[in-house]
């Protein structure tokens, strides 16, 4: 089944524990409201078809999860309080007494039911075969306490990928049409108050107890309300934060500079996903051959690079899966053709791709050497000056190089079904390493997701065998075949963006564009 490119759109990639400090916050009632920005409408609430960032984060208020990870990136408690682990499986023990929002108990069927619903071909969930394993099933046993999840074949992070399946229980697993615009989960919070584009506020639930290691909702400095605002203005968040009508928010822009060693806002950086590009491998493009793919690296200072694609906010990558990962080595180092433009230029020549005349175009076969790249529209300013700053080292060895800006709604179309590109910055935004390989091998677009038509035996050979480890076991193999990738040049991390995580008298922590709800707390709400 042909599934989106990204998954979890745009993640958040650290945890962040933000401590606001001064008086009492402002712009909430009572100081009982927590007030986060997001940046684009969620739109559907039903956790199966989410695929945005912003749903993902107002899912996370209303929806648990199996396990839930910490900090330092470690599996912990959710709705399981234990569970066991094998090659091609996993059962968990879900705690007791865990009830739905209306009431109704949270049961290994409900578990199982939740998994049907998303592997059913009709749901056509986008986390199928990404997040949600291919193959994927479920057995309750309720005298037991026990759901048992399996794959036809051994899955190395299974345990792992449970994080994304968010439990949907009570009315809203009968009747999946109340999920469009309401949530039915067993979280800390329920959404009361939705007006699309601008607000959705969620009220605390009271006797929450089962959150990661036992966590609940009572105590002093739990919000009674959480509401997240729809503002995808940087500037506009900026202003609000800093006038105390906001307690949270996530900037990339410029703008972060201005919330920044500001009395009163506390701020921290985290990794906001991996910016890289891809050549375009199928027959009759330049970079079907290895040595043109080689030799166009060498020509870019990617450290230059990636500086302009984020105005010089960017941290060097050391891997393709987002932080904090499960697997923590450095795949990238010392796998990047080093900068030299002279070995470019030598390296076409011997490639066939000669220039007839000083400055000209190169030509092979009668063939001129045209680079058809496109990126996304809607990136930005920063991302059209990577684009321009890629074209213009090109064509100083002897590309004729295009330029595509795509919008949103046009990608797939261009990138999988016309194929008309060469070059494509393609961010790919993964939690897991099993999440890349049907966009790194197998079935070509349109019939598979491997868009760039990759074939790299050593990394089929690898990521083979790494599956067959459970959990961190295999790390090495993951690694090495990532590594692989980049020996080939099949496709070029250049650089981590990061974004700015601001709080105004409250804290928080946020993982991979999930809250950890419990942790909210509003510091003036004790005073």
């Amino acid at each position: 089944m042909k599934t989106p490119r990204v998954v979890v759109a745009g993640i958040a990639a650290s945890t962040l524990l933000l401590a606001g400090c001064g008086a009492p916050t402002a712009g909430t009632k009572g100081g009982e409201t927590f007030a986060f920005a997001l940046k684009s409408d969620p739109g559907s609430l039903d956790p199966a078809l989410a695929q945005s960032t912003s749903t993902y984060t107002a899912l996370s208020l209303a929806y648990d999860t199996l396990v839930n990870v910490d900090s330092d990136g470690r599996v912990v408690s959710g709705l399981a309080g234990s569970w066991k682990v094998r090659p091609s499986s996993v059962t968990f023990t879900l705690r007791k007494g865990v009830t739905c929002a209306d009431g109704s108990p949270v049961t290994p069927d409900t578990i199982a039911a939740n998994v049907r619903h998303i592997t059913d071909p009709r749901t056509a969930s986008p986390a199928y075969g990404v997040v949600v394993p291919e193959g994927l099933t479920a057995t309750p046993d309720d005298a037991a306490g026990t759901v048992t999840l399996s794959t036809p074949r051994p899955f190395s992070f299974i345990l792992q990928s449970t994080r994304y399946l968010f439990v949907v229980c009570g009315a809203g697993l009968k009747d999946r049409k109340l999920l469009a615009d309401g949530t039915s989960g067993s979280g800390p919070f329920q959404l009361t108050s939705e007006q699309p584009d601008q607000s959705y506020v969620f009220t605390r639930r009271k006797g929450y107890a089962w959150g990661p290691g036992g966590a609940g909702t009572a105590g002093p400095g739990v919000p009674g309300k959480v509401e997240l605002r729809v503002l995808p203005s940087e500037s506009t968040i900026a202003n609000e934060l800093l006038s105390h009508q906001l307690n949270g928010a996530l900037l990339e822009g410029p703008d972060r500079a201005r919330v920044s060693n500001v009395p009163g806002v506390t701020t921290s950086i985290q990794q906001n996903g991996t910016q890289e590009f891809f050549f375009h491998e199928g027959p009759g493009h330049p970079g079907s051959d290895p040595a043109v793919r080689k030799a166009l690296l060498a020509a870019v200072n990617l450290t230059d690079l990636g500086a302009v694609a984020t105005s010089a906010t960017g941290r060097r990558p050391t891997g393709l899966v987002t932080q904090p990962r499960p697997c923590s080595g450095d795949s990238v180092t010392g796998h990047l053709p080093a900068y030299d433009p002279q070995v470019a230029e030598r390296e076409l020549d011997a490639a066939g791709w000669r220039r007839p005349g000083p400055g000209q175009v190169r030509v092979k076969d009668g063939r001129k050497l045209t680079i058809r790249m496109i990126y996304g529209a809607s990136a930005g300013e920063t991302m059209a000056a990577a684009a321009e700053y890629l074209a213009d080292v090109w064509k100083q060895i002897g590309a004729d190089v295009q330029l595509r800006a795509v919008s949103d709604a046009a990608y797939s179309q261009v990138e999988d079904v016309t194929q008309d590109w060469d070059v494509d910055w393609a961010p790919l935004g993964v939690t897991l390493p099993t999440q890349l390989v049907g966009l790194l091998s197998g079935p070509f677009t349109p019939d598979g997701n491997n868009f760039a038509h990759l074939t790299n035996t050593t990394y089929d050979s690898l990521t083979a065998k790494a599956s067959t480890l459970p959990g961190t076991t295999g790390c090495s193999l993951w690694e090495r075949s990532e590594s692989a990738l980049f020996d080939d040049a099949d496709l070029v991390p250049v650089v981590d963006k990061t974004q700015t995580v601001a709080a105004w008298d409250a804290t928080f922590q946020i993982s991979s564009g999930l809250f950890s709800p419990t942790t909210i707390r509003l510091t003036g709400a004790t005073r």
